[in-house]
Order: C-alpha cells, then sequence, then structure tokens
C-alpha cells in the first residue's frame, strides 16, 4: 500500500514532464504542501538524477514556498500594533537566507545591549550615554561603516550586519535603534533624503508636528560611527542637495517607513547587480506591508 511519503516522491519525480499544463498542476500541488516538503525536495535535487530541467523546477519551487512564507511574516508583521523593528527585519532576512537562526541573532544582539548597559551608570548625561554606547559598539564590537561594498545586498540583512559587522547608513542605524529601544534610550530614525539618520530628543511623544524640532538634543550618524552633529548641519546638506527643508527631514519616522526604505535600499541593491527579479520580488513584499 503507497504511503503519503511514497505518493510525494512520485509527484515530485514528475518535475520534469515536459508538458508546462501538467508541470503546472504538479508544482501547485507541490507548493500547497508548505515548507514541510523543502527536505523531500532538497534530497531529490541532490540525489535523482532526473537533469538540468528537474533541478531548476525543484529550486523554483522551493523558491517560491519560501518566498510565501516571508509574504506571509511580513504581512503578520504589518498587521502588529508596534511594528518591532527587529521583527520586521528577520522576516525580510529570509528572503535571502530562509534558514537564518533567529535565536542566535537575538542571542548577538542581547550581549550587545548588555554590553553597553553595563557601562551605563546613574548621572551620566545624554552625550555621556551616546559616547558610551559608540565605544561598545564601534570600538569594542567593531561594527564599522561598508564603504568598500556600499551597495551589496547583505548590507540590508540583519544577520549579515550582524556576521560581518558591517553595514549601510540605514542597517547600522537599525541596528542601533533596535539596541536603543532595549537600553530605553530617546533615540528614533529620521528618514533624511540620501542618508537615515538618527536623532536623539527629550521626550518620548515627539511627533511631526510644528515646532517638535525643539525636542530634538542632537543628530547621530551611525555610518561615521556615531557622530554627533546639529539641525544646521542638515540644513547645510538639504542645501547641498538642492531641497527645501521638510518636517519630515528633521523629525522621527515609525518603523513601518524604516522598513520601507530598507527595502528600497534593497531594490536599489539588487536592480545595481543586475538582479531584476529579485527586485521586483522586494517591491511585491513592500506593496504587502504597505496594505
Amino acid at each position: 500500500m503507497a504511503t503519503v511519503n511514497d505518493e510525494i516522491k512520485a509527484l515530485i519525480s514528475l518535475l520534469d514532464d515536459p508538458d508546462e499544463l501538467i508541470f503546472d498542476q504538479i508544482r501547485l500541488k507541490i507548493q500547497s504542501l508548505g515548507e514541510e516538503i523543502i527536505p523531500v525536495l532538497e534530497d531529490a535535487w541532490e540525489h535523482e538524477a532526473y537533469g538540468i530541467l528537474f533541478q531548476s523546477r525543484v529550486e523554483n519551487i522551493i523558491h517560491n514556498i519560501q518566498f510565501d512564507n516571508v509574504k506571509a511574516d511580513l504581512g503578520a508583521w504589518a498587521a502588529t500594533e508596534e511594528k518591532d523593528l527587529l521583527d520586521g527585519m528577520l522576516a525580510l532576512a529570509k528572503y535571502q537566507y530562509p534558514e537564518i537562526n533567529e535565536a542566535e541573532i537575538r542571542i548577538h544582539i542581547n550581549k550587545l545591549e548588555k554590553d553597553i548597559w553595563l557601562e551605563f551608570h546613574d548621572g551620566l548625561t545624554a552625550l555621556e550615554k551616546l559616547k558610551v554606547f559608540n565605544h561598545i559598539m564601534f570600538d569594542v564590537h567593531g561594527f564599522e561603516a561598508n564603504k568598500k561594498h556600499y551597495h551589496s545586498p547583505d548590507n540590508s540583512f540583519i544577520n549579515r550586519v550582524l556576521e560581518s559587522k558591517r553595514g549601510n547608513p540605514i542597517s547600522l542605524a537599525i541596528l542601533y535603534l533596535i539596541l536603543s529601544d532595549r537600553l530605553d534610550l530617546p533615540v528614533y530614525g529620521v528618514n533624511l533624503p540620501r542618508h537615515f539618520i538618527l536623532a536623539w530628543g527629550d521626550l518620548m511623544d515627539i511627533s511631526v508636528n510644528e515646532g517638535d524640532d525643539a525636542k530634538i538634543l542632537f543628530y547621530i550618524n551611525p555610518f561615521s560611527g556615531g557622530s554627533v552633529f546639529g539641525k544646521s548641519d542638515i540644513d547645510a546638506f538639504l542645501k547641498e542637495l538642492k531641497l527645501k527643508p521638510n518636517p519630515i527631514f528633521f523629525l522621527p519616522c515609525s518603523n513601518y517607513d524604516i522598513m520601507v526604505r530598507s527595502m528600497n535600499n534593497l531594490i536599489h541593491s539588487y536592480d545595481q547587480e543586475g538582479h531584476g527579479h529579485k527586485a521586483e520580488e522586494i517591491r511585491e513584499l513592500q506593496r504587502i506591508i504597505k496594505l
């Protein structure tokens, strides 16, 4: 009597059928089985001598299943009220690295947080806390700007940023924000054109309203080791870009905005490398979180 496993293997063996209509029916059936079928597909890809067409189709089916999982995870993330930044970045990272170990990533971030927290003590000013934070993150742990491979897609995946200790302006800022949130520091993302930055505010309820820029104590550039600058520097930067000042260039943005911008960076990276199909898939993920 045939087992369920035998039936699945029989389906997989038909993936090299030259009839596209038959193949599509088989593909849809296999994909409907979800991620549990992936190890079986991988085993068939490795051990069965069905040829290049078979292997290519298996690879595409595995990707489709994994891509569906990323879409589901990001859709669920978008539906949450808090839109936790780490959760969102982990979901995005699974697009390129579906088998990442979330537990290991969280342990790594916990270690960073603890190392910074241990150097804090009562009475530190905002700038003194910033100095401690920067020392641990950039000097002790060695995170730095990835200027050599600025447009690498890996700069947009938090697992690779943690492994390589290199990132682009927004990925380093995201790690900075995740740690700041855990340490109860009033640090926020700022959607400055061309270069994502952070703001340190003295109130937790900063919003994009007239005059709220007065609540910002200073701005932070994680891409340059956490350097500090002021509003006049942003004014000068915007003048160089020939852009008129806009409140959103100076004030905090949401985690949703940060995710959208991170995806924009990833789209640009894939386009730069000639991977237009991947860029289009990230656009699809953007459309999902915008719903």
